[in-house]
């Protein structure tokens, strides 16, 4: 088995001259030096920081492509999800075009991967990272980028940094052409079950909502705006709560088709039909969303895209390549079934 001094020792000159100069900085051996490129342990935490601090410092960046593995490391902060799986679809189709495996890691929120998360992707040396929701903090990022491990952020939940190439789509777009369509149906009573309040998506959402419902001169009824985590039980929660209300809404505009599917049921328990008494759009257009009962419209999100978009991105960046834009943003549409309609004259 080769050793990670000997895999230091097989780098270009000029990486070789580097580390020395970065080891006899830092007053450690080219062997502690090795270790903290590799995310291995047996270093101390300020020993690792002081050699990071001086591989950003001196420049370097572990160049050609023949000690990467030939993987996409993909990263969510949970996989259980049917979100995932269309992420990981895309992702896998450009993986396979070009002859490479696809590794998943579940670590950390929508925010940033777990602390434990860097030492792991330095030790695997994947060609490239794509992180799902989650941001990286600046010494995560200098961390890869010193060992020419490229990463690309689908769908960030905070606005990414100009140096952070990401894929998105246009959420709030997508806000007004749902609460659009409820509007031109006759809804004017709309509530919003939305994601997390922190999640840039979110927000976009619920602010095209507002937009929509302006531009048609209706006011919004800020007590039926509800946030809320996009997964199923919380659409089952907030439903109850929004149509036990004296006066339920007519309509909800559901952050995700999982949250759709919540007020589905809250509706069917409490003797409410969908969608003669309630109509309910969803978002993303998941698989399960023409299966539910009755169909559901939705916003179709292109997430596949965005998957194929970001490992496409990952690759070029891998190669030396320049990527255009930093922020790509994918077009969202509506997509109409039978879960909408006018609403029902209540007495």
């Amino acid at each position: 088995m080769t050793s990670m001094s000997e895999k230091t020792a097989t780098a270009p000159r000029g990486d070789r001259a580097t580390l020395a100069l970065v080891a006899a900085s830092a007053a450690v051996s080219m062997s502690t030096v090795s270790k903290v490129l590799n995310g291995r342990g047996g270093v101390s935490d300020s020993t690792r920081a002081r050699v990071e601090e001086l591989l950003h410092d001196h420049g370097y960046n572990r160049r050609g492509t023949s000690q990467a593995a030939a993987l996409i490391e993909l990263v969510f902060s949970e996989l259980d999800t049917a979100w995932a799986i269309e992420i990981i679809r895309g992702v896998e189709a450009v993986a396979r075009q070009n002859g490479m495996s696809v590794i998943l890691t579940e670590s950390g929120d929508h925010h940033s991967p777990g602390p434990e998360w860097i030492d792991g992707v330095l030790q695997r040396r994947p060609a490239g990272v794509i992180l799902v929701f989650s941001d990286l903090s600046a010494e995560h990022k200098r961390q890869l980028r010193t060992r020419n491990i490229p990463f690309v952020v689908v769908d960030p939940a905070g606005d990414p940094a100009p140096d952070v190439p990401s894929v998105g789509s246009a959420n709030w777009a997508g806000g007004v052409l749902a609460t659009r369509h409820l509007i031109e149906l006759g809804h004017t009573d709309i509530a919003v079950i939305s994601g997390p309040d922190d999640m840039m998506c979110s927000r976009a959402r619920v602010s095209g909502f507002r937009s929509a419902m302006d531009a048609a001169g209706i006011p919004v009824q800020e007590e039926i705006i509800y946030g809320g985590n996009f997964h199923r039980e919380d659409g089952i929660r907030r439903g109850i709560e929004l149509l036990s209300r004296p006066k339920p809404p007519t309509a909800v505009f559901a952050g995700s088709d999982l949250q759709a599917l919540g007020v589905y049921e809250a509706a069917r328990s409490l003797g409410f039909k969908v969608p003669d008494d309630l109509s309910i759009v969803g978002y993303d257009d998941l698989q399960i969303a023409q299966w539910a009962g009755p169909p559901l419209t939705t916003v179709r999100q292109p997430l596949i895209d965005m998957a194929e978009q970001a490992a496409r991105m990952v690759l070029r960046l891998r190669a030396g390549n320049h990527v255009g834009t930093m922020r790509v943003d994918l077009a969202t549409s509506l997509v109409v079934r039978s879960s909408t309609s006018v609403p029902a004259i209540r007495s």
